[in-house]
Protein backbone atom coordinates (compact mmCIF):
# COMPACT_ATOMS: atom_id res chain seq x y z
CA UNK A 1 0.00 0.00 0.00
CA UNK A 2 1.28 3.16 -0.79
CA UNK A 3 2.22 5.39 2.26
CA UNK A 4 0.59 8.80 3.21
CA UNK A 5 3.99 10.33 2.42
CA UNK A 6 4.88 8.81 -0.73
CA UNK A 7 0.53 10.24 -2.12
CA UNK A 8 1.08 13.32 -0.73
CA UNK A 9 3.94 13.65 -2.69
CA UNK A 10 2.49 12.40 -5.66
CA UNK A 11 -0.19 14.48 -5.14
CA UNK A 12 2.20 17.46 -4.84
CA UNK A 13 4.02 16.61 -8.35
CA UNK A 14 0.16 16.40 -9.94
CA UNK A 15 -0.86 19.58 -9.22
CA UNK A 16 2.45 20.67 -10.43
CA UNK A 17 2.55 19.14 -13.63
CA UNK A 18 -0.83 18.86 -14.31
CA UNK A 19 -2.01 21.95 -15.72
CA UNK A 20 -1.41 21.36 -19.31
CA UNK A 21 -4.11 21.54 -22.37
CA UNK A 22 -3.80 19.38 -25.70
CA UNK A 23 -4.22 21.27 -29.14
CA UNK A 24 -7.87 20.94 -28.95
CA UNK A 25 -8.32 22.47 -25.44
CA UNK A 26 -8.54 18.66 -23.55
CA UNK A 27 -6.75 18.74 -20.11
CA UNK A 28 -4.13 16.89 -20.02
CA UNK A 29 -1.49 14.98 -16.84
CA UNK A 30 1.83 15.15 -18.49
CA UNK A 31 4.77 14.25 -15.94
CA UNK A 32 7.22 14.33 -17.63
CA UNK A 33 9.95 16.50 -19.80
CA UNK A 34 9.65 17.15 -23.86
CA UNK A 35 13.87 16.46 -23.03
CA UNK A 36 12.57 13.21 -21.02
CA UNK A 37 10.00 11.73 -23.97
CA UNK A 38 12.56 12.25 -26.72
CA UNK A 39 14.90 10.56 -25.09
CA UNK A 40 13.13 7.54 -24.75
CA UNK A 41 11.83 8.11 -28.01
CA UNK A 42 14.95 7.74 -29.26
CA UNK A 43 16.07 4.81 -27.47
CA UNK A 44 12.97 2.89 -29.10
CA UNK A 45 13.57 4.13 -32.26
CA UNK A 46 16.85 2.83 -32.35
CA UNK A 47 16.08 -0.78 -30.78
CA UNK A 48 13.26 -0.79 -33.43
CA UNK A 49 16.08 0.19 -36.28
CA UNK A 50 18.07 -2.67 -35.10
CA UNK A 51 15.24 -5.44 -35.05
CA UNK A 52 13.42 -4.58 -37.71
CA UNK A 53 14.05 -4.73 -41.66
CA UNK A 54 14.59 -1.49 -43.17
CA UNK A 55 13.63 -1.03 -46.75
CA UNK A 56 16.62 -0.31 -48.87
CA UNK A 57 14.16 0.58 -51.92
CA UNK A 58 15.24 4.21 -53.34
CA UNK A 59 12.29 5.06 -54.78
CA UNK A 60 10.21 3.82 -51.71
CA UNK A 61 12.42 5.64 -49.40
CA UNK A 62 11.97 9.11 -51.51
CA UNK A 63 8.28 8.58 -52.15
CA UNK A 64 8.01 8.38 -48.06
CA UNK A 65 10.74 11.00 -47.70
CA UNK A 66 9.30 13.60 -49.81
CA UNK A 67 5.66 13.22 -48.08
CA UNK A 68 6.95 13.56 -44.50
CA UNK A 69 8.96 16.02 -44.87
CA UNK A 70 6.31 18.16 -46.99
CA UNK A 71 4.41 17.74 -43.24
CA UNK A 72 7.00 18.18 -41.18
CA UNK A 73 7.76 21.64 -42.46
CA UNK A 74 4.77 22.57 -40.95
CA UNK A 75 5.52 21.85 -37.47
CA UNK A 76 6.88 24.43 -35.65
CA UNK A 77 10.66 24.00 -34.30
CA UNK A 78 10.69 21.76 -30.99
CA UNK A 79 12.66 22.46 -28.62
CA UNK A 80 13.75 18.78 -27.13
CA UNK A 81 15.15 17.95 -31.13
CA UNK A 82 16.22 19.65 -34.35
CA UNK A 83 15.08 17.42 -36.91
CA UNK A 84 12.98 14.58 -37.82
CA UNK A 85 13.91 11.04 -39.04
CA UNK A 86 12.06 9.17 -41.51
CA UNK A 87 12.39 5.45 -41.75
CA UNK A 88 10.45 3.00 -43.73
CA UNK A 89 10.54 -0.45 -42.60
CA UNK A 90 9.77 -3.29 -45.10
CA UNK A 91 7.23 -5.25 -43.57
CA UNK A 92 3.32 -6.02 -44.68
CA UNK A 93 2.21 -4.36 -41.65
CA UNK A 94 -0.49 -1.59 -42.62
CA UNK A 95 1.10 0.53 -40.53
CA UNK A 96 3.15 3.99 -39.53
CA UNK A 97 4.03 5.78 -36.30
CA UNK A 98 5.54 9.20 -35.03
CA UNK A 99 7.44 8.95 -31.63
CA UNK A 100 8.72 11.80 -29.32
CA UNK A 101 12.24 12.78 -30.40
CA UNK A 102 11.20 13.24 -34.11
CA UNK A 103 10.93 10.01 -34.91
CA UNK A 104 8.87 8.67 -37.59
CA UNK A 105 8.36 4.96 -39.21
CA UNK A 106 6.15 3.46 -42.11
CA UNK A 107 5.95 0.38 -43.00
CA UNK A 108 5.52 -0.53 -46.68
CA UNK A 109 2.42 -2.63 -46.08
CA UNK A 110 0.94 0.28 -45.92
CA UNK A 111 1.56 2.19 -48.83
CA UNK A 112 -0.53 -1.02 -50.36
CA UNK A 113 -3.74 1.03 -48.91
CA UNK A 114 -2.71 4.70 -48.62
CA UNK A 115 -3.09 4.65 -52.73
CA UNK A 116 -1.70 8.06 -52.89
CA UNK A 117 0.44 10.86 -51.67
CA UNK A 118 -2.54 12.53 -50.03
CA UNK A 119 -3.36 9.35 -48.13
CA UNK A 120 0.05 8.65 -46.99
CA UNK A 121 0.48 12.30 -45.75
CA UNK A 122 -2.51 11.62 -44.08
CA UNK A 123 -1.38 9.13 -42.08
CA UNK A 124 2.04 10.62 -41.49
CA UNK A 125 -0.10 13.97 -40.15
CA UNK A 126 -1.78 11.68 -38.01
CA UNK A 127 1.12 10.26 -36.32
CA UNK A 128 2.85 13.03 -35.93
CA UNK A 129 -0.59 14.80 -34.47
CA UNK A 130 0.31 12.21 -31.80
CA UNK A 131 3.76 13.90 -30.68
CA UNK A 132 2.40 17.07 -31.38
CA UNK A 133 -0.49 16.55 -28.67
CA UNK A 134 1.72 14.95 -26.19
CA UNK A 135 0.21 11.67 -26.25
CA UNK A 136 2.61 9.54 -25.05
CA UNK A 137 3.71 11.18 -22.22
CA UNK A 138 -0.14 11.50 -21.03
CA UNK A 139 -0.10 7.84 -21.76
CA UNK A 140 3.25 7.35 -19.87
CA UNK A 141 1.93 9.16 -17.24
CA UNK A 142 -1.07 7.69 -16.77
CA UNK A 143 0.65 4.36 -15.84
CA UNK A 144 2.76 6.34 -13.84
CA UNK A 145 -0.35 7.21 -11.48
CA UNK A 146 -1.66 4.21 -11.76
CA UNK A 147 1.31 2.44 -10.24
CA UNK A 148 1.77 -0.23 -12.90
CA UNK A 149 5.27 -0.37 -11.83
CA UNK A 150 7.09 2.47 -13.62
CA UNK A 151 8.52 3.92 -10.62
CA UNK A 152 10.71 6.57 -11.72
CA UNK A 153 10.98 10.36 -11.87
CA UNK A 154 13.05 10.42 -15.04
CA UNK A 155 12.32 8.43 -18.55
CA UNK A 156 15.85 9.55 -19.29
CA UNK A 157 17.16 5.87 -18.84
CA UNK A 158 20.19 3.83 -19.04
CA UNK A 159 19.90 0.81 -20.87
CA UNK A 160 19.33 -1.33 -18.07
CA UNK A 161 16.85 0.88 -16.77
CA UNK A 162 15.22 1.05 -20.49
CA UNK A 163 15.27 -3.07 -20.66
CA UNK A 164 13.35 -3.13 -17.07
CA UNK A 165 10.55 -1.30 -18.25
CA UNK A 166 10.04 -1.52 -21.85
CA UNK A 167 6.92 -2.90 -22.24
CA UNK A 168 5.45 0.04 -20.28
CA UNK A 169 7.03 3.05 -22.18
CA UNK A 170 6.86 1.03 -25.67
CA UNK A 171 2.96 0.45 -24.91
CA UNK A 172 2.81 4.53 -23.80
CA UNK A 173 4.24 5.14 -27.05
CA UNK A 174 1.64 3.90 -28.93
CA UNK A 175 3.84 0.45 -30.18
CA UNK A 176 2.24 -2.19 -28.27
CA UNK A 177 -0.14 -4.99 -29.54
CA UNK A 178 -1.69 -3.76 -32.59
CA UNK A 179 -5.58 -3.39 -32.88
CA UNK A 180 -7.09 -3.55 -36.37
CA UNK A 181 -4.99 -1.99 -39.07
CA UNK A 182 -2.92 0.54 -36.81
CA UNK A 183 -1.22 0.48 -33.24
CA UNK A 184 -3.15 1.52 -30.25
CA UNK A 185 -3.76 5.02 -28.58
CA UNK A 186 -7.06 5.37 -26.93
CA UNK A 187 -10.24 6.96 -28.97
CA UNK A 188 -10.13 10.16 -27.59
CA UNK A 189 -6.63 10.32 -28.60
CA UNK A 190 -7.11 9.09 -31.85
CA UNK A 191 -9.94 11.39 -32.49
CA UNK A 192 -7.58 14.48 -31.75
CA UNK A 193 -5.03 13.47 -33.88
CA UNK A 194 -7.42 13.03 -36.77
CA UNK A 195 -8.05 16.75 -36.19
CA UNK A 196 -4.58 18.21 -35.35
CA UNK A 197 -3.54 15.78 -38.85
CA UNK A 198 -5.75 17.11 -40.96
CA UNK A 199 -5.46 20.30 -40.59
CA UNK A 200 -1.21 19.61 -40.81
CA UNK A 201 -1.43 18.33 -44.11
CA UNK A 202 -3.86 20.61 -45.71
CA UNK A 203 -1.06 23.23 -44.78
CA UNK A 204 1.20 21.27 -46.21
CA UNK A 205 -0.66 21.29 -49.83
CA UNK A 206 -2.29 17.83 -49.47
CA UNK A 207 -5.73 17.44 -50.47
CA UNK A 208 -7.28 16.77 -47.12
CA UNK A 209 -10.86 14.87 -48.73
CA UNK A 210 -8.62 12.16 -49.54
CA UNK A 211 -8.25 11.18 -45.70
CA UNK A 212 -12.17 10.21 -46.54
CA UNK A 213 -10.65 7.59 -48.71
CA UNK A 214 -7.63 6.54 -46.97
CA UNK A 215 -9.94 5.46 -44.12
CA UNK A 216 -12.43 3.30 -46.30
CA UNK A 217 -9.40 1.64 -47.67
CA UNK A 218 -8.47 1.19 -44.03
CA UNK A 219 -11.83 -0.65 -43.52
CA UNK A 220 -11.50 -2.62 -46.49
CA UNK A 221 -8.12 -3.86 -45.53
CA UNK A 222 -9.35 -4.76 -41.42
CA UNK A 223 -11.43 -7.27 -44.16
CA UNK A 224 -14.11 -7.07 -40.90
CA UNK A 225 -12.08 -7.58 -38.32
CA UNK A 226 -12.39 -4.37 -36.46
CA UNK A 227 -14.37 -5.15 -33.43
CA UNK A 228 -17.40 -2.89 -32.36
CA UNK A 229 -16.49 0.74 -31.13
CA UNK A 230 -17.56 0.24 -27.68
CA UNK A 231 -14.88 -2.63 -27.45
CA UNK A 232 -12.26 -0.97 -29.38
CA UNK A 233 -9.51 1.56 -28.37
CA UNK A 234 -10.44 3.10 -31.89
CA UNK A 235 -13.40 5.03 -33.16
CA UNK A 236 -14.97 3.14 -36.03
CA UNK A 237 -14.22 3.95 -39.25
CA UNK A 238 -17.60 5.04 -40.04
CA UNK A 239 -16.96 7.78 -36.68
CA UNK A 240 -13.82 8.26 -38.09
CA UNK A 241 -15.41 9.50 -41.55
CA UNK A 242 -17.90 11.43 -40.11
CA UNK A 243 -15.78 13.65 -37.72
CA UNK A 244 -13.11 13.58 -40.61
CA UNK A 245 -15.95 15.22 -42.85
CA UNK A 246 -16.83 17.40 -40.53
CA UNK A 247 -13.28 19.09 -39.51
CA UNK A 248 -13.22 19.35 -43.67
CA UNK A 249 -15.70 22.11 -43.30
CA UNK A 250 -14.01 23.46 -40.33
CA UNK A 251 -10.28 23.83 -42.24
CA UNK A 252 -9.02 27.44 -43.94
CA UNK A 253 -8.50 27.61 -47.28
CA UNK A 254 -4.90 27.06 -47.04
CA UNK A 255 -3.43 28.66 -50.59
CA UNK A 256 -0.58 25.69 -50.76
CA UNK A 257 1.57 24.24 -53.66
CA UNK A 258 0.51 20.33 -53.72
CA UNK A 259 3.91 18.30 -53.31
CA UNK A 260 4.98 16.45 -56.37
CA UNK A 261 6.69 13.53 -54.27
CA UNK A 262 5.50 10.50 -57.06
CA UNK A 263 6.63 12.20 -60.31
Amino acid sequence: MMSWFKFSSLIVVVSLTACSSSPTGRNQLLLFSQNDMSSLGTQSFEQMKQEQKISTDANINQYVQCVATAVTRQVPKQASFDNWEVVVFDSEQVNAFALPGGKIGVYTGLLEVAENEDQLATVIGHEIAHVLADHSNERLSQSQLANTGLQITSVALGASEYAQYQQVTMSALGLGLQVGVLLPYGRTQESEADIVGLDLMAKAGFDPRESVTLWYNMAQASKGQQPPELLSTHPSHSTRIRDLNQTMQKLPNYAKTKPNCRS
